[in-house]
């Protein structure tokens, strides 16, 4: 399997590709009581799984702050919470702990890999590979050791998940070009699915990662850890702030020098002067220099508001249209 080392922009990449999700992880969840321990403990209303085949969903600590974000699926005799593999760790130390008390094995799913297809020539591949292709009618379907995940949003996706020597034996059979883990970054980017790192787990309730907005929060399920807070935001209006994308404005070849990581931050234009505007989850840099962030600011943030680097004055932003709207119903 050979990857591409070029990072292109999103009208860059072609009409039809693969991406070798290293940056993916699950946490893998079985036993007899894996649905009621899971039920106690996420945002997401668990019983719908097997009506859904896949739920999004946070878990969350007893304050209400994430651990992670994750899509939910039954991968086999598995419960998988597929998420970022940096913001893993807290949230499996976490079930584990309350586990004891549950008939419930829980453990990080080492032995899976995971492959992104997107375009027509990627849905054929899938049609022709295994006996049925998913849709957002049936968005998982599996096919003897194989579980294939529709993934909608900015630009829809098919998630192959299966032990990794089968992952990269399908990548070099697909004969698409093979990305790295950056474009599934830039993809969540575009498609407002929080993709958590280290420095974000613990920062943020549900509705600021916008959770609320994708179906990844129940109202109606009961309790759950963190649910006081989470329901506290919601009834009495408490959240001011959201999920964004943004990306960079004028030309490229003076941002090419920009050093971007989980501790950078916003600042937002007041007339002549700069306020502190919010942090940054995770970022994209192409290699003509363009930058896509993924960012929590103000929930009432303008979409024609300017805002730029903290630490790189120059470098300026707007916002990204989104998939789903940020009005609540």
């Amino acid at each position: 399997m050979h990857i591409e080392q070029s990072l292109p922009t999103i009208d860059q990449l072609p009409n039809s590709y693969a991406i070798y999700a290293e940056n993916l992880s699950a946490i893998s969840v079985t036993g007899e009581e894996a649905d009621k321990y899971l039920q106690g403990q996420l945002t997401c209303d668990v019983n719908l799984l097997a009506e859904k085949h896949l739920l999004v969903g946070g878990h969350c600590d007893a304050k209400g702050k994430l651990f992670s974000a994750f899509r939910l699926i039954n991968h086999f005799q598995q419960r998988l919470l597929i998420q970022n593999k940096q913001a893993l760790n807290e949230s499996l130390a976490q079930l584990n702990k309350f586990g004891v008390f549950a008939k419930v094995n829980i453990s990080e799913a080492t032995e899976l890999g995971f492959l992104a297809l997107v375009g027509d020539q990627a849905k054929t591949f899938i049609s022709n590979t295994f006996h049925s292709v998913p849709d957002s009618f049936t968005p998982v379907v599996s096919d003897e050791d194989v579980s294939i995940v529709y993934i909608c949003g900015a630009t829809n996706r098919y998630l192959i998940i299966a032990k990794q020597d089968k992952i990269k034996a399908l990548a070099s059979a697909s004969k698409l070009a093979v990305f790295g883990q950056q474009v599934w970054s830039l993809l969540e980017i575009a498609s407002g699915f929080a993709d958590m790192n280290a420095t974000s787990v613990n920062e943020y309730v549900p509705q600021m990662l916008n959770l609320q907005l994708v179906n990844g929060i129940s109202f109606t399920k009961g309790c759950y850890l963190g649910q006081e807070t989470v329901a506290r935001m919601k009834y009495l209006g408490r959240n001011k702030k959201a999920l964004y994308a943004l990306k960079t404005e004028g030309e490229a070849k003076w941002q090419t020098d920009a050093e971007i990581n989980e501790h950078s931050s916003l600042e937002k234009q007041l007339g002549e002067n700069w306020r502190n505007a919010g942090n940054i989850i995770t970022h994209y840099q192409a290699d003509d220099g363009t930058i896509y962030l993924q960012a929590v600011l103000a929930n009432d943030t303008e979409e024609d508001a300017v805002l730029r680097l903290k630490h790189q004055n120059g470098i300026k932003f707007s916002l990204m249209s989104l998939p789903y709207s940020l009005q609540e119903s």
